[in-house]
């Protein structure tokens, strides 16, 4: 690590130099050459190489290689700076805003494959790196942000006559630029921002161990089962998963049920054993929360009142202020406004629908109250009961193999792209493949889509989308995007194709519409690109693109019987429309309780809390239906304490899913319905390919014709009168 250090003094020294006589004679920041100078044999370093503008080597990667390379490719950012801020002349848009725009593109690589692995492939020994680097990374943002001669340059153009003569999308990036700024504390005096940067030093240490004892607990708990009779009443395709989990983790002749969303919610919808689903319910809902080495609850006090400490420091009453201060919402009460207007309602709907389970279950004889764990087991007999829909037959008809391919010919129809699987390309996993993302209109190259289906040990629970390369045109060059869904899915037994529930169906189409958000791009600079949008803005896309599973036009061609090959019949069809707005109070309930959560913990201010004790009685003062918990409870919160995310930002899926809503009755009202091509073209022109080019509110206007109302999301939950 010394020797690391010294090389990278010397470095800066000599570049240094270099700058000035560069400077000198063009006034104009120097280009760095030094990426090829600083690579060894560091494959992390090396510019990514071959087709499609270049790809990442994932062939070549080791954990060792993340250390050096991290540290490296800081050095080489921080000279980049360096070279701006002593550009001699006044800071122009060229000089400062554009040429930000151009440095860190080592860093940015090297980062991007950094966090590939901590939430695809973590292991014990990269833990060891990211303990270690997390609390450096950090402090090198808080250098670059901090920086004051920097944020002068950004400042001067901000406040120059030549903002009014720039381009919309020039003066969208200045002002980003110079908010960023100033939302990082780039106006506090230096002691105060000293001990930022030390709170996010902290931070990020803290951060890094709640996901990780948040790994330990879902890769390391699991549900054996070792006698036969207690699979009843579970479907083939969750038992044949059950015993490839167990072959893997050495078990033979059990069947294991491991400790994810993916693998816990169908146990509990069909499992017969009930004293076996409270265990399953227990186990997953006490993530984090077990009394022992992974229990989280001693992080969170401490992330909070760091959280409420910068905040002052940063001149905001609260971290949920400060959060939302750069939001559609605004403030903390825009967004308590919206989740209390649903919350009502949402509660009164858990009571009906706990009523109609009861009495389902006394007409069984069970003797039972219905608690936590008997919640999706039995609404699932009343979804029967009232429907006649069983998810298990629809289950048969969802392929995920054949819902991929109605993902992309959605994508197709409403928004001109073409998908190619390729080979020629590495990849980080066995389990991952990609596709070549074209225009149809001219076989232009857009991008790349990578696709990691498969839950496995280190890899994160839930599904997610990572932009591996943002779409640019600085310079005239278009960048092609790189984009990569994740998901976690259960293996099957080999040759069968892997069915998957309704919601997990759902689930694949809204984070392939993040990645259309990012293929679709089409703006200049890369700050601006893509998914870069507000927090409570950037779910709203990927939410209108989970509606078109329904439509008859991909259910009668993609959802196909695994057996059969047949189509789904429409009666089937029916039903799934007719049953669209069962168990909405419980959906709504356990993920607005998460939003109210988060937002209330970060409300409090400096006090200090006790998260068990807290979640406890803010829910009961809140009338928490007790045969509901929280969708994320608040020691397995990953959402809001293993990064700054979406703290005090839970919120966005709700306040998404009311321009959703609105947004899609712009389709289902127009003449061609939800596949009219013109509303789609509005959609593409002022959502999808503007980034953060435009403002968002602004931005969904000029789609709609105005502004979202809530109607649209109560009728679609059935949360009206």
């Amino acid at each position: 690590m010394h020797t690391i250090l010294s090389c990278t003094s010397l470095f800066l020294t000599l570049f240094a130099a270099s700058v000035l006589q560069s400077e000198a004679q063009t006034g104009q920041p120097a280009k760095s050459k030094t990426t090829n100078t600083m690579t060894t044999a560091n494959p992390l370093l090396e510019d990514w190489k071959g087709p499609y503008g270049g790809v990442p080597a994932f062939d070549k990667i080791r954990i060792a290689d993340f250390k050096p390379a991290l540290e490296k490719a800081m050095a080489l950012k921080q000279a980049e700076i360096d070279a701006i801020t002593m550009t001699k002349g006044p800071a122009n848009f060229e000089n400062t805003i554009e040429a930000m725009e151009r440095c860190g593109k080592t860093l940015s690589q090297v980062k991007t494959l950094y966090d590939i692995w901590s939430s695809s492939l973590n292991n014990p020994e990269f833990e060891k790196v990211e303990s270690e680097m997390e609390p450096k990374l950090a402090a090198f943002n808080d250098k670059i942000s901090q920086n004051e001669a920097l944020f002068k340059r950004v400042e001067a153009v901000y406040n120059s006559p030549e903002m009014k003569k720039l381009s919309a999308e020039q003066q969208r990036l200045v002002w980003r630029r110079y908010m960023n700024f100033v939302l990082e504390g780039a106006k506090m005096p230096a002691a105060s921002k000293a001990r930022v940067s030390a709170i996010n030093q902290e931070l990020a240490g803290l951060f890094t161990k709640f996901n990780q004892n948040q790994l330990g607990d879902e890769g390391e708990l699991y549900l054996e089962i070792q006698d036969v009779q207690d699979l009843e009443g579970l479907p083939k395709s969750l038992v044949d998963a059950a015993k490839s989990s167990a072959v893997a983790r050495n078990k033979p002749g059990s069947w294991v049920f491991n400790n994810t969303r993916s693998s816990i919610d169908p146990f509990l919808t069909y499992s017969n054993n009930r004293s076996l689903r409270e265990k399953a319910w227990r186990m997953f809902i006490n993530r984090g929360d077990n009394g022992d080495a992974r229990d989280n609850n001693a992080i969170i006090t401490p992330i909070l009142q760091l959280r409420a400490e910068r905040a002052k420091l940063l001149g905001y009453p609260t971290h949920a202020h400060w959060r939302l201060s750069n939001t559609m919402a605004k403030t903390p009460e825009k967004a308590m406004e919206l989740m209390e207007s649903v919350w009502t309602p949402a509660v009164q709907l858990v009571k009906t629908e706990v009523a109609d389970m009861q009495d389902i279950a006394n007409k069984e004889n069970a003797g039972i109250k219905i608690e936590a764990w008997d919640y999706r087991y039995y609404a699932e007999k009343v979804r029967k009961a009232k429907y006649d829909l069983d998810q298990n037959e629809v289950k048969q008809y969802l392929q995920m193999e054949k819902l991929r391919e109605g993902m992309f010919w959605v994508a197709g129809e409403m928004f001109g792209l073409a998908f190619t699987q390729v080979t020629d390309v590495p990849v980080f996993h066995a389990d991952v493949r990609v596709w070549k993302v074209t225009k149809k209109s001219d076989g232009s190259l857009v991008g790349l889509w990578y696709f990691d289906p498969y839950a496995r040990q280190g890899k994160r629970s839930g599904a997610w989308m990572n932009s591996h390369r943002d779409q640019s045109r600085m310079g005239g060059k278009n960048v092609p995007t790189i984009v990569s869904n994740n998901s976690n899915f259960i293996k099957g037994n080999p040759g069968e194709p892997v069915l998957i529930s309704w919601d997990d169906a759902e689930t694949l189409f809204h984070e392939f519409g993040h990645a259309l958000h990012g293929l679709c791009s089409n703006v200049t600079y890369p700050t601006l690109s893509g998914t870069n949008v507000a927090q409570d803005y950037v779910e709203f896309p990927s939410q209108v693109l989970e509606r078109w599973l329904s439509t008859n036009e991909v259910l009668k061609t993609y959802a196909l019987h695994y057996k059969t090959g047949q189509p789904i019949p429409q009666i089937l069809v029916d039903k799934i429309n007719n049953a669209s707005k069962f168990n909405q109070g419980f959906q709504t309930v356990e993920a607005t309780a998460s939003a109210l959560i988060d937002m209330k913990l970060h409300l409090a201010g400096d006090k200090k809390i006790d998260a068990d004790a807290f979640e406890k009685e803010t829910l009961a003062a809140l009338g928490m239906p007790s045969e509901i918990v929280m969708r994320h409870r608040t020691p397995q919160f990953g959402h809001i304490f293993s990064s700054d995310g979406y703290s005090a930002g839970y919120y966005s899926y709700l306040w998404s899913d009311v321009i959703s809503a609105d947004a899609w009755e712009a389709f289902t009202e127009s003449p061609g319905g939800a596949y009219d091509k013109g509303v789609a073209r509005r959609f593409y022109d002022h959502v999808f390919s503007v980034g953060n080019t435009v403002d968002p509110a602004e931005s969904y206007v000029k789609f709609r014709g105005r502004e979202p109302k809530t109607d649209a999301l109560m009728r679609s939950k059935g949360l009206g009168k």
